[in-house]
């Protein structure tokens, strides 16, 4: 998966768990394309401390989904339901595979 479609996954589901300050910097460097150095100034802290941060916030979200598995549910789940669509003229096949993703819930 790419990464920064892994890093929007991973924060959609787990971002609320990471601390207001976290969050902040996380948005400005990931969603908000700000350099490490455009957020040190902005937050008055240094650059450094902006890529430890960050480094941080991805093992703590990479951590929440190693023990959660929402992100990896979610994904195998959303590839049933486009399976559905595709079939869904095959009552039988959209039964086997809701079936499926009941089971998962």
């Amino acid at each position: 998966m790419e990464k920064f479609v892994e890093q929007t996954l991973l924060f959609d589901f787990y971002g609320e768990l990471l601390t207001e300050h976290q969050k902040s910097i996380y948005e400005d460097v990931v969603f908000g394309d700000l350099s490490y150095s455009e957020v040190a100034e902005e937050k008055n802290i240094s650059r450094q401390g902006v890529h430890d941060l960050i480094k941080r916030c991805n093992k703590i979200l990479e951590d929440y989904e190693a023990k959660l598995h929402l992100v990896k549910k979610f994904l195998i789940i959303k590839e049933k339901v486009e399976k559905i669509r595709r079939t869904a003229d095959d009552p039988e096949q959209v039964k086997r595979i809701s079936d499926e993703i009941l089971e998962e819930l």
